[in-house]
């Protein structure tokens, strides 16, 4: 029975998918409800299909291992209509490709019954004609990248997949994969077309009912990725007695040589052979397979190319210092590049690439490979995997296979800044070896190391490794001195403990140091208060200084309550007090707002032009924006939805640069928008990797360079616009780099010129208002000559308080004084001061109750002793040079 020629004429359809009723009585499910036939299980995709129309649409299928779910899938397919094929044990994923991809049909269950919700009668989409399914790439479930795969694809597959396996008529596998997973959907189509029958079932190997089912319904086949074969082992698969067991298949990723050796001895001793194979959702499941008699001698190997395919190898790119190639280059090694029937169409990234048709004509695995002189290919490393960790290339799958040969299994993955290792396991001190182990074989210092010890590793629904948990893993359980009791009297055991609770990092060792653990200019407040009550001083530099050597510059304690302050802490302190103050004319202290951009220059050199990678560097810029930028534009709209006194200019922080100028509050935000508008400015410069090498060699005369450049928009010269004209940015960027300079200058030289530019420039920048203009110069200079001021113990608590509060009191305090200061000037001034630090706790509380936001941090921290935990996690996803 076809539908082809009377629902959808001259579509394109899979051929294996309408013509099951030439199957006839053959059973082609089995479930633990019974069997089902093929001449049955074609009438219902018949009767499904017919449902579907005879225009095609889009239709997303929650793909469980159902018979229900199995027709819509092949009704879909016989008769042309695309299938987006989503996890149906995921309603995220499912909730974000639908309003991803908008499909015309949504095919789910509601209870216990099967839905068909058809949310249009046409398709709101143009469908090339050759598009048959969509699948997620491995690992990324619910993203909107999705494979586009055609009729042919499936086809194609299919047939070399039962062509290479020997799949008969009378075989039966059972459904040990998720059906939306590509190997798992492999398995059905390779049976399907050769009349096979199906074990359709949900339950796992490691289910006593699912081995009585497979024993029951004659099983003879049945796959697996590495995760089954660590089930199999628990369950005592050696010894179970399943005389029908044919072959069994592996895939999704690498089967240690030792393992697949052993279940290939197994499997011959038994009668059972083992199938190794190799794929990616790009090409439709398999590219390749070890043929079953090699697996004992060549288990190390990945194999030959399916019917139908073929390999190549690409060079791989030199590394950096090295020739682009090689005078001989090894044509035996490199990328492994797939060629066949069964590549992909090409991604989907939104509704619109459905209309495309083919754009990749081979496949580019990003595996490296060789090729070995019996003509089998061995996958060495993954391209996609490699990362780059202080300059040096570390390849994460030889880590766990180095962990592997210690007798540990673990998972690894890595960013720019560290490399992310779970591994099973109960025991500290296990951890803190493993650490020391992967740090000495990748040449890494001990910090660059995080290591989680779990019950079990994290995994997919599919059994594959899921690197994302790896990576996401809220606290490493690694063995440091920080976690251990401490001796009494131990003062640099002590300073571990406290750097570990301040940036709440396990990875602390006594050659940290606070840049290099990611401090950042919040938990730089924090720190240097707590540093300078244990040390009793704050030595230059010690933010860069190991803890090993903070050890030895202590001092004895000073005189009860006397205490030392960061002068970058004062000045941000004693800005926002003055800001506030002038702004209520509760005195006319001016100029806060400008020293502190001086204090942000000096801010961001100090933690963000640090030795880290640029990718690193640009990361941070793009965190420490945001974390200036989103609390103020939530704010603005909030204030915008209550009244009009600001505009959508406001909101978007473009007031300076596109008015209007006759909007009385339009400036109240002028600062954070020069503020917003420089760090852009600075992350797309300092992204370039040209600049990125100018500003290593050159920290101190590049800042001065671009303060020169900054002082022909402070000044009205001729052929540019007036002062009055340009947005706040570009008027008084000459004073950030002047900070930046300022945290740059490491002789009395460097230091004098800073003052000098500072001293000549600054005057007259506020023509009839000198007073201003000393208290900038004033403040420059304290931020280049006095690293700390003397102060008192109670009195560095409000400075941080104020500090670190800063920007949500300059956010709200134009709303808050108002409210009072008809009634007491005074009162309205401690009220916008309260407000904005009650608020600034708030917002923290509030962000940790939201995990799900961690890319939205809250800039405002208090260094009291309240409850913080949450806000230090949050901190280490980037820093601020505003609060």
């Amino acid at each position: 029975m076809s539908v082809i020629p009377d629902l959808l004429p001259g579509t394109r359809t899979v051929p294996f998918a309408h013509a099951l009723a030439a199957h006839g009585d053959r059973i082609a499910v089995i479930t633990a409800d019974g069997p089902v036939t093929y001449g049955e299980l074609a009438a219902r995709v018949d009767a499904t299909a017919r449902r579907l129309g005879r225009e095609r649409r889009l239709v997303l299928l929650c793909g469980v291992n159902t018979p229900d779910a199995l027709v819509v899938h092949l009704a879909a397919l016989s008769a042309g209509h695309p299938v987006l094929l989503v996890p149906g044990d995921h309603p995220e994923a499912v909730r974000s490709l639908i309003d991803a991809y908008d499909p015309d049909v949504v095919a789910h269950q509601d209870g216990g019954a099967w839905v068909l919700d058809e949310r249009r009668q046409g398709s709101a989409h143009t469908l090339h004609p050759d598009l048959a399914l969509l699948l997620s790439t491995s690992g990324s479930t619910g993203s909107p990248k999705l494979v586009r795969l055609s009729h042919e694809n499936l086809q194609s597959n299919a047939e070399s997949i039962a062509q290479y396996l020997g799949i008969r008529h009378t075989d039966r596998a059972a459904t040990t994969l998720p059906m939306h997973y590509c190997y798992g959907l492999s398995v059905i189509h390779s049976h399907l077309l050769r009349g096979a029958g199906l074990i359709l079932t949900d339950l796992s190997v490691a289910d006593g009912c699912f081995w009585d089912l497979f024993r029951t319904a004659r099983g003879t086949a049945f796959a697996g990725v590495p995760y089954t074969f660590d089930l199999l082992d628990r369950v005592g698969f050696a010894s179970m007695e399943l005389p029908h067991l044919r072959y069994v298949t592996q895939a999704g990723g690498r089967l240690a040589p030792d393992r697949v050796e052993r279940y290939a001895a197994l499997g011959r001793t038994a009668g059972w052979e083992l199938f190794v194979m190799y794929g990616q959702t790009e090409a439709t499941a398999r590219m390749a397979y070890l043929p079953p008699e090699l697996a004992e001698t060549r288990p190390e190997a990945t194999g030959i190319p399916i019917p139908g395919g073929s390999f190549r190898l690409r060079p791989l790119p030199a590394e950096p210092g090295q020739p682009d190639q090689p005078d001989q280059p090894d044509e035996t090694t490199g990328e492994l590049i797939y060629s066949g029937p069964n590549v992909m169409l090409g991604y989907a990234h939104t509704p619109d690439d459905l209309r495309l048709g083919r754009t990749v004509h081979e496949l580019h695995t990003g595996d490296t490979a060789r090729r070995t002189p019996d003509g089998l290919y061995e996958i060495t490393g993954r391209l996609g995997r490699f990362t780059k960790i202080l300059g040096l290339r570390i390849d994460p799958q030889q880590i766990e296979a180095r962990l592997a040969r210690e007798g540990v299994t673990a998972l690894c993955t890595g960013d720019d800044e560290k490399l992310s290792i779970a591994a099973v396991g109960t025991d500290d001190s296990q951890a803190g070896r493993l650490r020391r182990l992967v740090a000495d074989e990748c040449g890494l210092p001990a910090r660059a190391v995080h290591v989680h010890l779990v019950a079990d590793l994290p995994r997919l629904p599919t059994g594959k490794p899921d690197y994302r948990a790896v990576r996401t893993l809220s606290r490493p359980v690694a063995a440091s001195r920080a976690d251990r009791p401490l001796p009494p009297g131990n003062s640099r055991e002590d300073l571990c403990r406290l750097y570990a609770e301040v940036l709440d990092t396990a990875d602390v060792t006594e050659d940290s140091s606070f840049v290099g653990l990611g401090g950042d200019s919040l938990s730089y407040v924090e720190m240097s208060l707590h540093l300078e009550k244990r040390l009793g001083h704050l030595p230059a530099n010690w933010h860069t200084t190991p803890i090993r050597d903070l050890r030895a510059s202590g001092q004895p304690p000073r005189p009860s309550g006397s205490r030392r302050l960061e002068t970058s802490v004062a000045l941000r302190a004693l800005a926002i007090f003055c800001i506030v103050g002038s702004h209520i004319h509760v005195f006319g202290i001016k100029g806060g707002a400008h020293i502190l951009l001086a204090v942000a220059g000096y801010n961001f050199a100090r933690f963000h032009l640090t030795d880290a990678d640029r990718r690193v560097r640009v990361r941070r810029m793009g965190n420490s924006i945001a974390r200036v930028a989103v609390p103020s534009m939530m704010w603005i709209g909030f204030i915008l939805l209550l009244n009009d006194d600001y505009t959508l200019a406001n909101l978007f922080l473009l007031d300076s640069a596109i008015g209007p100028e006759d909007l009385r509050t339009g400036m109240h935000f002028w600062f954070v928008e020069a503020l917003v508008h420089i760090l852009i400015a600075a992350v797309a410069f300092l992204g370039l990797p040209l600049t990125d090498r100018i500003e290593r060699r050159f920290p101190y005369a590049l800042p001065m360079g671009l303060a020169a450049l900054g002082l022909l928009t402070r000044y009205d010269l001729v052929g540019l616009p007036s002062r009055t004209e340009m947005p706040d940015a570009v008027t008084v960027f000459w004073l950030f780099a002047l900070g930046w300079a300022a945290a740059k200058a490491g002789t009395v030289r460097e230091r004098l010129l800073v003052t000098a530019v500072t001293l000549a420039t600054v005057p007259g920048f506020f023509p009839g208002d000198p007073g201003r203009e000393v208290i900038i110069m004033a403040g420059i200079s304290l931020l280049v000559w006095v690293p700390t001021l003397p102060s008192r113990e109670r009195l560095n608590r409000l400075a941080g308080l104020l500090a670190t509060s800063s920007l949500y009191i300059y956010l709200t305090h134009w709303q808050i004084f108002p409210l009072i200061d008809g009634f007491s000037r005074h009162l309205a001034f401690l009220a916008a001061l309260v407000f904005g630090i009650a608020y600034a706790a708030g917002a923290n509380r509030l962000m940790r109750a939201l995990p799900a936001l961690p890319a939205l941090p809250s800039p405002a921290s208090s260094v009291s002793r309240w409850p913080s935990t949450g806000l230090r996690r949050l901190r280490r996803s980037g820093s601020t040079t505003f609060s």
